[in-house]
């Protein structure tokens, strides 16, 4: 008796494991340059990103190559302060 419970605890995790693989696999980024809003402090002036701003950033990492072939966000999303800010919240900036 004690193996059968024994064997479906680990059936049981094994269950749980590849459920939560498989949530974590569907998620997806969705590309929306106005999550990068909590960043325009730090682009504009010298003040150094916040917290959020590099959690934005992170977050929309697979976007920036995207956000750099628009026209519209090209200049904000590569200047050089931007390229201050990823850099700061450790965030490489992207070879498109």
């Amino acid at each position: 008796m004690k193996a059968l419970s024994c064997n479906t605890a680990c059936a049981v995790l094994v269950l749980v494991l590849l459920t939560a693989e498989a949530v974590q696999v569907s998620v997806a980024v969705t590309c929306n340059a106005v999550q990068l809003s909590p960043c325009a402090g730090a682009i504009s002036s010298s003040k150094p990103p916040s917290k959020l701003c590099c959690s934005k950033i992170r977050e929309q990492k697979p976007c920036l190559c995207q956000y750099i072939k628009n026209p519209s966000l090209r200049q904000f999303v590569s200047s050089p302060n931007a390229r201050k800010v990823a850099s700061t919240c450790g965030v490489p900036f992207p070879k498109c």
